[in-house]
């Protein structure tokens, strides 16, 4: 597995002391569900989550972690830089361990997410931001449907 951003996990360091040495990094406290979930996200490479589907796998690894820890959780690593938030409609978001920059396309038949390489879309002309503001980065999500 590979997450390119200055906090990102590598696969090599999904063990219990990199886990606390990388959530350390990133401002984070490694509290045992912190660190359990963090396992669970990083260790099985490349993928996309939502806060329902993480909390399942915690279930069946026995995990006791509530629904509103793993969002929080999730969120916290988002802001940490540590994961990416996809919202692909204003109810539903995934969360990705890549955190390179690259766009996605929704399956929207299957509710999931698959990366775009950012070298296959180009966007431009951009408007300009507002004073004192900067563009943070572009996401492009494409929606896919089964052809009829």
């Amino acid at each position: 597995m590979q997450v390119s951003s200055n906090n990102g996990l590598q696969s090599s360091e999904c063990d219990t002391i990199g886990l606390g040495d990388k959530l350390r990094d990133a401002g984070l406290r490694p509290t045992r569900q912190r660190l359990s979930l963090a396992h669970l996200l990083f260790s099985q490479g490349n993928r996309h989550v939502s806060a329902e589907a993480l909390h399942e796998e915690a279930i069946i690894a026995r995990i006791p972690v509530s629904l509103a820890t793993v969002y929080n959780t999730l969120h916290q690593f988002n802001e940490a830089g540590l994961l990416r938030a996809v919202a692909v409609e204003s109810s539903k978001t995934y969360f990705d361990t890549n955190t390179s920059d690259h766009h996605h396309f929704f399956i929207e038949s299957e509710n999931r997410v698959v990366d775009v390489p950012a070298s296959h879309i180009t966007v431009t002309d951009l408007p300009e931001p507002p004073e004192g503001k900067e563009i943070a980065r572009v996401d492009v999500i494409v929606r896919l449907r089964d052809k009829s």
